[in-house]
This record gives structure tokens, C-alpha cells and sequence, in this order.
């Protein structure tokens, strides 16, 4: 079903899979990558009332159409939570950045030979920017809210939502816990994770 034309302020998330680039050393890895990418998307969006997106190439572009701001934020967090989930079951890792602020879009324009949907706004571009080349840089699995321009929230009522420890640009949801009781010992472990890779890059070249 194409998307209707949207214009207002709204929550923007943009997304997409880590990695991309050593995946596509093969052809055949990085599309099986997307296909899994497009039809989880697809699917997730079909059934949700609220969110609508697209996906293009490696990059999901989502936002959310209507509802109270706190209720936009929190049906496409959700959407953001299980997309996540079910890619992480096929061992792919996504990064997501979320703005708030006006968000054109247009639907599909055609000519003869070319189509194309014209997508604009500050909330698309500080999403995007975000996510390329934001401070500090975004790492595998996570999804994080810029905070300029964000409304006032009650933020109590949005679970799995938390600020990070030298960072105040940025509150990061881990839609990967079941609890923010959880967090301390995720952090412990995700942190690990990253002592083990340079662990292993030191030994193989104390060793070549």
C-alpha cells in the first residue's frame, strides 16, 4: 500500500544494518541481508497502526502519523523494538537514530523513465546525520533519541529508556531488555564484547 502524503512534526527514525559494507565483500551475502531486512520491515509495518516507512538499499526510513507526541514516540519505538528482534535472530545488528521536527513527504512522483519520493524536513536530515557521522559514533544494536528539538515528555512512561554516561546529546532505548534493571549488566557485557575484539585484533598481530 503506498504511503499517503505526509506534513507535520513528528519523530523520524532512520535505520540501518551494521556492517553493510564488509557484507557486501559478496554479493549473495549482503541480499540475503536485505531480503531479510525489507521482508521484516515489511511485515512489522503492515501491522502497525501508526508507523508507516520504507526501505531503500541498507536504510529504513520510519516515522510516525498521528496520536499524541508521547503516543507517536512510543508506537514507533515498538516498531523500532521488533524490527530489531527479529533481525537479531538472523545474526544482523541494526543502528537506529530517531529526531523529532518537521517531516515533508511526498508520494511517488513519475516521469517517463524515472520515479521518485521527494522526502524532506529537519527531523529526516538530523535523523540521517545522526546516524552517519553523529558524536559519539553509534555502535551495533543501538537506538538513540536526539535530544535537540525534542518536545516535553513523560518520560516516565516510556520504559527501556535511558540517558548514557557522557553523552547529552543522545537518551538510548534498549529494546533488547526486558527491564532498565537490566542495564548495568548489558553495558558490562556489551563493553566486553569490544575489549574481546581488540583483544583478538592485538594477538593476531603479535603473532603474524
Amino acid at each position: 500500500m503506498p504511503i499517503e502524503d505526509f506534513n507535520g512534526e513528528t519523530f523520524v527514525a532512520f535505520t540501518d544494518i551494521s556492517g553493510f559494507k564488509e557484507l557486501m565483500r559478496s554479493d549473495a551475502v549482503a541480499l540475503e541481508a536485505i531480503r531479510h531486512f525489507y521482508q521484516i520491515g515489511f511485515n512489522i509495518l503492515r501491522e502497525q497502526n501508526n508507523v508507516e516507512g520504507f526501505f531503500v538499499s541498507d536504510c529504513g526510513i520510519l516515522f510516525s502519523r498521528n496520536g499524541t507526541i508521547e503516543n507517536k514516540l512510543l508506537t514507533l519505538l515498538n516498531a523500532i523494538k521488533l524490527i530489531n528482534q527479529q533481525m537479531i535472530e538472523y545474526n544482523y545488528m541494526l543502528t537506529t537514530s530517531i529526531a523529532y521536527g518537521r517531516f515533508d513527504f511526498q508520494g511517488k512522483i513519475e516521469f517517463q523513465g524515472i520515479e521518485k519520493n521527494p522526502i524532506y524536513g529537519e527531523a529526516y536530515v538530523q535523523a540521517f546525520l545522526d546516524n552517519e557521522t553523529g558524536k559519539p559514533k553509534i555502535q551495533p544494536g543501538q537506538c538513540r533519541i536526539i535530544r535537540q528539538n525534542l518536545p516535553d515528555l513523560n518520560f516516565e512512561n516510556i520504559t527501556l529508556l535511558s540517558e548514557r554516561d557522557r553523552d547529552n546529546k543522545h537518551l538510548y532505548y534498549y529494546w533488547n531488555l526486558n527491564s532498565i534493571d537490566e542495564l548495568d549488566e548489558f553495558e558490562r557485557k556489551y563493553n566486553d564484547s569490544y575489549t574481546l575484539k581488540f583483544a583478538g585484533m592485538l594477538n593476531a598481530l603479535k603473532h603474524l
